[in-house]
């Protein structure tokens, strides 16, 4: 099966930078239209649905990846839900971190004076994270499920093995790039707290993101503010103090619609079926790469494969990608790519072709 024709995407360009930037289908270009349209009508009423819209909007992400709709929160992106989540913890707790993750994950936690260690990434991290864990009990752990630069990732079900083993540990994931690719199940994940952006593998372009936490988390966030005077005014009556923090104000009924949009592109394919569609092209992009010694040796061998690929050729290519219509990014020691549900294998030959051709010319300089 091949879902390209769900996207707009001219002859010529083959877009792999997903890490960067999802595509969005034509369907949520289509409703994004319809939606502008209806807002600008001063007859109609959709400026006066927005409570009513933002729980619709709710209720279908609860749906796709298992979570009660009263603990989860739509934010306007990763970075806010998260730095929100860190103020409602006890300042007291002890953090494990990993090395070279996404600034906004753990600046947030280093600028705020929590007490930390960073632990350097390798092949055999999960059973790395577990030591420390034993050795020196941190209170919580804070990590990406894949990672945005060498596209390791995390064995979920030693995500769960931890929460069994551990239960008092806080497990906080950044989901941004991994939710969309595969079915999820947040109640029975392991992570106590789990956000992300909506603009990568949701393809739900800016604004929007979300933070999913879990009854424990809900009950230990802004103790000091629950025993506290709440705002009389009726309009916030049915509000929680966690509804107060994590969605204070006014929400973009556009930019969470399309988040809708894409969460409803996603359940009419299947998430099973991304799953079973992505497990093919990863695995021949892995396996033709693999040959070619593109992979990164500390994801070559692993057992779990992301849609996220470093190709380690060199950056300064990256220009001439460009020009031969490869959309792609340099990060680290070489150039990143995604593989989503808009690639082909035609895909994946096409830039091992451009590659190659390069790596011909820079030979025979």
């Amino acid at each position: 099966m091949d879902f390209k024709d769900y996207f707009d995407i001219p002859n010529g360009i083959t877009y792999l930078n997903t890490p960067g930037n999802g595509l969005l289908p034509i369907t949520s270009h289509v409703w994004r239209s319809g939606w502008e349209n209806d807002f600008f009508d001063p007859e109609g009423d959709l400026r006066d649905q927005q409570s009513t819209f933002i729980k619709a909007v709710k209720e279908d992400f609860a749906s796709l990846f298992h979570c009660a709709t009263d603990r989860l929160y739509l934010v306007p992106s990763f970075s806010f839900g998260y730095n929100t989540l860190l103020e409602g913890l006890d300042k007291r707790c002890k953090f494990l971190l990993l090395a070279d993750e996404y600034p906004s994950l753990n600046y947030p936690v280093i600028s705020r004076g929590f007490a930390h260690h960073i632990l350097a990434i390798s092949p055999q991290i999960e059973d790395d994270i577990y030591l420390h864990i034993l050795s020196h009990k941190p209170d919580v752990l804070a990590l990406s499920i894949v990672n945005y630069i060498n596209g390791l990732q995390i064995n979920l079900d030693f995500i769960k093995r931890l929460k069994s083993e551990f239960p008092n540990l806080l497990i906080i994931g950044d989901a941004t790039q991994y939710l969309g690719s595969e079915p999820f199940y947040f109640d029975n994940s392991g992570f106590d707290a789990l956000g992300g952006s909506g603009y990568k593998w949701l393809m739900s372009g800016f604004g929007n993101g979300y933070m999913m936490i879990s009854e424990k988390m809900s009950e230990l966030l802004y103790k000091d503010a629950k025993g506290k005077d709440r705002p009389p005014e009726a309009m916030w009556s049915h509000k929680t103090i966690l509804d107060i923090y994590f969605e204070p104000g006014h929400q973009d009924t556009l930019s969470h619609g399309t988040l809708q949009q894409a969460v409803l592109f996603l359940q009419k394919i299947g998430l099973n079926n991304v799953k079973s569609y992505l497990d093919d092209l990863v695995n021949y992009a892995y396996r033709i790469f693999g040959d070619r010694n593109w992979l990164l040796p500390l994801i070559a061998d692993r057992k779990e494969r992301s849609a996220l690929i470093n190709l380690q050729i060199d950056p300064a290519w990256y220009p001439y990608l460009l020009a031969n219509g490869i959309k792609c990014f340099p990060r680290g020691t070489g150039i990143r790519i995604g593989i989503h549900l808009y690639n082909t294998i035609e895909d994946i030959n096409r830039l091992v072709e451009v590659i190659e051709r390069k790596e011909n010319e820079y030979k025979n300089r």
